[in-house]
């Protein structure tokens, strides 16, 4: 997990433990979440709550296994775009959400306007995802891809 900096923002120490904490256990109970972080449990549910007011904490989720789920092929394609005026960009970015297969989608700057992380079944799925439905989305000028050969180090590991 990368490690933030001590110094930036309107958090404290106690907030960076309460948020490290949940990273690695979202299902900690409060009571158990304030013994870790040295607090007693309303200061630590009140702190808790601000942070997810405040947005640094956008949520709790189950971490699923996508390889046991018959999902077991990432690959990341670069994007290019014919233009990247605003209409253009808006409707890629709209249509792109349609595309179930794609997991992320980064706007980056370089050499290619997106790069996106897909995971299917295997490579077989992927070639159909990438010539039925990533490469005619609105605006899409080129594709490359990088196939996935092995995962070593994944969000939510």
């Amino acid at each position: 997990m990368p490690k933030y900096p001590e110094s930036q923002g309107p958090i404290d120490r106690l907030d960076r433990r309460i948020i490290e904490e949940l990273r690695t256990d979202g299902r900690l109970t409060v009571t158990e979440l304030a013994r870790r972080v040295g607090l007693s449990k309303t200061p630590c549910q009140l702190r808790m709550k601000r942070l997810m007011d405040e947005g640094y904490i956008r949520g709790f989720r189950a971490v699923i296994d996508p390889v046991k789920l018959g999902l077991g092929q990432i690959a990341f394609a670069e994007v290019k775009l014919l233009d990247t005026g605003d209409k253009s960009m808006r409707e890629f970015r709209k249509a792109v959400l349609e595309v179930q297969e794609v997991e992320e989608c980064h706007m980056i700057a370089g050499n290619f306007d997106f790069l996106l992380k897909v995971r299917t079944a295997d490579i077989a799925s992927y070639r159909q995802v990438l010539g039925e439905r990533i490469s005619t989305l609105p605006n899409v000028s080129s594709t490359s891809s990088f196939v996935v050969m092995e995962t070593i180090v994944e969000a939510g590991d």
